[in-house]
């Protein structure tokens, strides 16, 4: 059996210099391309801070309740380098509007849940 195919035989290309498509086809593609991968990754973002500031926010809230039951308010914020380290940062706001650290929320937080009886150091 030979090597060759029959159905090519006698074929050259006209063009072979040139390129199959044209280099405005080929920046319009991938700029298609980018876009499409912008609007698949982007909404899942948004989507993800969202839900940790909302949960950020009710833990926070929570455990002000707890731990200062006369705070005016509560604030959590997400902080690179706060008194629990890395990630989400709880404070209790007081009266005079002063910030009080109550508990590290980690990098991601979680629901609120019963805290314990001791006061954080």
């Amino acid at each position: 059996m030979s090597d060759e195919h029959p159905e090519l035989s006698g074929y050259e290309p006209q063009d072979a210099d040139r390129p199959l498509r044209s280099r405005r086809v080929i920046a319009i593609m991938r700029i298609a391309v980018v876009l499409g991968l912008v609007a698949l990754i982007v909404p899942g973002i948004l989507t993800s801070v969202q839900i940790a500031t909302t949960t950020a926010t009710g833990t926070c809230q929570v455990a002000v309740l707890h731990y200062y039951p006369y705070a005016s308010g509560s604030d959590a914020r997400f902080e690179l380098s706060g008194p629990g380290g890395f990630g989400w940062q709880c404070y209790a706001v007081d009266r005079n509007e002063r910030e009080i650290y109550v508990i590290p929320l980690g990098i991601i937080p979680s629901a609120p849940r019963t805290p314990t009886t001791s006061i954080p150091a």
